[in-house]
Order: C-alpha cells, then structure tokens, then sequence
C-alpha cells in the first residue's frame, strides 16, 4: 500500500496508542474513522493498513503476520457486503432527498387555507405523523355560506398522499356556487374514488354547510369520525352524529343529510381519528378528554384553541404523533 497521508495518519495515531494510550489518541481515531468512511475506505482497506504500519514498526512475529493476511483475505467477502451496504444508503439517501421534495409539493396542493368570515371565527391546524400527510381538510366561504371538508385516507404515506391529491383536485373542480347539498357532493366523490383509487383504499370524510342567513348546519358523514358540536345555552358538548359508508367501498352509495340550528356561542369541532387514537397510558383516550382540553381553551380564539389542544396531545405521547393529526374549530 502507497504510504500516503491516510496511512502516514493511521501510523502515527497507532504508535501513540501503542507506546502511551490517552484520552486524546482515542479521540482522534474515531475522527479518523468518520474520515475514512466518509472517503470509502472499506473494512479490508482498514486491516491492509493496520498490517503495513505493523510491517513497519517491525513488532509482528510470523505466525502473527500470517493470521493477519488470512484476515485480510477473509475480510474480502465482507468487503463486498460493505460496498453493496453503501450503495443502498446512497440510494435511501436519494430516496428520502425525493420524498422530501414529494411532501413539500403535496404540502402547497392540499394545505388548506382559514377563509375570513363575519359570522365565524375558525381555526384549523393539520400536522402529518410523517412526512407526507393522509389527512385533508378545506374551508370555502363563497359570501352566502360555509362549506367546510375534513378527511382522512385510510392508509398512510405516499399511496394516502397521491390518493389525498386526487380528493384535493375533485373538491376544487366543484364550482363554489355549485357546491350542493352535503349528500349529493359525498354520492359524487365516492364514484370519483370507487373508479380511481385503488381498491384496498377508501376515504373517510365529513361535509357541512353553514347558511348564516337560516342559521343552518347541514352535513352528511362518509364514515367519518364523529365531531363535537357544543350548545352555548345548554352548556354541553355533543357528538356530531352522521352516519354513511366511506368513499370508495361501493360506487353506488347514498348519504343521509342532517341539519341543525346554530345559536349564537355555539360551536363545532371537527377532527379525524389521529386526535382521538392519541394513547395515554397505552390506551386510547377517552372523547370525554378531548372535551376537557376543548374547555380549557374555549375561551380563547379559534386558532388558538386548535394549537393548544395539539400541544396538550403531542405532549400526552412525548411530541411524537402515531397519525395524522387534524383539527377544526368554528365559533358562532
């Protein structure tokens, strides 16, 4: 081997180790080794080393010396495991480089905007467990009345991601003068997504109109997790029953329409299963804990009250999210 400055360094640091072991020298050579990996250097290259510096120093007997070269050749086979190792990190690096750039462009498709209303205040968080998000939610306010959409891809990861997309797109090819009865635009999505997804995926959603003129909450549910809604003159929380198949399970699905008057101080909450499949204690809270954690902050603005139960949540699993997180809040 060429006694070059790598061979020159591994001498140096080897003699030191050998005639007077310090704290430094150790440190030093773990230096040396992130820089040899770093510059290719395979375990076979690093034994071949060690043996010319040993040559050198002329401290090897024979039999010594030949344990070491069948070492070396011995290490040939790992040496080859070590580069195809090496070739898969480059590629995962590669891989992760892509899903990075993937996530950003899903991000400026589907992150959903917090439309200005005179008759709401409305805040809205969503946060992805990984990278790329299954969760979706959309909020229109056309000046005659609210639409509002929150899903959920059963699924996760780029298959959730793309599928997301493909509601995304549907929900904006509806004109926001045409958006329809909450029934009718679930009936419509679902053959959208009976004929295009794939048939081991399906999409749980929730619609609801709010006219601000009637004072109506209309929604339909496609097998969706159940939102609250919160009575200001009974001072108590409901679930926002409706009850319907998910998207993509059956073409020909129908959705039941329900309705409510809103009052003023009431309020609705929507949300998808990554909220309440939150574990404490290795169990899965209780909806009764989510209520408890709304009322500690109903009193605060929308936007905060959204952000201070996600922290409270991610605090419950050390800042660690299992699933895609998505919360709404709508004060009348």
């Amino acid at each position: 081997m060429e006694d070059g400055p790598q061979l020159a360094t591994y001498r140096d640091l080897l003699i030191r180790y050998m005639t007077h072991e310090s704290e430094l020298v150790i440190e030093e050579s773990e230096l040396l080794s992130d820089f040899l990996q770093e510059h290719g250097v395979s375990p076979a290259d690093l034994v071949t080393m060690h043996l010319e510096v040993m040559k050198q120093t002329r401290t090897l007997d024979r039999a010594t010396l030949r344990s070491m070269e069948f070492l070396i050749n011995m290490m040939a086979g790992y040496g080859r495991e070590y580069w195809e190792h090496q070739e898969l990190k480059h590629k995962q690096k590669q891989l992760d480089k892509e899903i990075d750039v993937a996530a950003e462009v899903q991000k400026a498709l589907i992150e959903g905007k917090v439309p200005h209303c005179d008759f709401a205040d409305i805040g809205a968080i969503s946060e992805p467990a990984k990278k790329m998000s299954g969760d979706y939610y959309r909020i229109v306010n056309d000046g005659k009345r609210l639409a509002v959409t929150i899903a959920d891809i059963v699924g996760k990861g780029i298959p959730a991601a793309m599928c997301m997309s493909m509601i995304k797109y549907a929900m904006d090819s509806i004109p926001e003068n045409k958006q329809g009865a909450p029934s009718s635009i679930l009936a419509n999505l679902n053959r959208v997504v009976a004929r295009n997804a794939d048939s081991s995926m399906f999409v749980t959603m929730f619609y609801g109109v709010y006219d601000p003129v009637t004072h109506v909450f209309s929604n339909s549910s496609a097998g969706h997790e159940p939102g609250f809604y919160y009575s200001a003159q009974q001072d108590c929380f409901f679930d926002l029953e409706a009850r319907g198949m998910s998207l993509g399970l059956a073409s020909g699905s129908r959705y039941k329409e329900y309705a409510r008057v809103i009052e003023p101080g009431d309020m609705i909450f929507l949300l998808t299963d990554g909220v309440t499949e939150i574990r404490k204690d290795r169990d899965f809270i209780e909806r009764e804990h989510i209520i408890k954690l709304i009322r500690r902050s109903m009193h605060l603005p929308a936007a905060r009250i959204v952000r201070r139960v996600l922290y409270e949540l991610k605090r419950m699993q050390h800042f660690e999210l299992t699933d895609d997180f998505t919360f709404i809040a709508m004060k009348f």
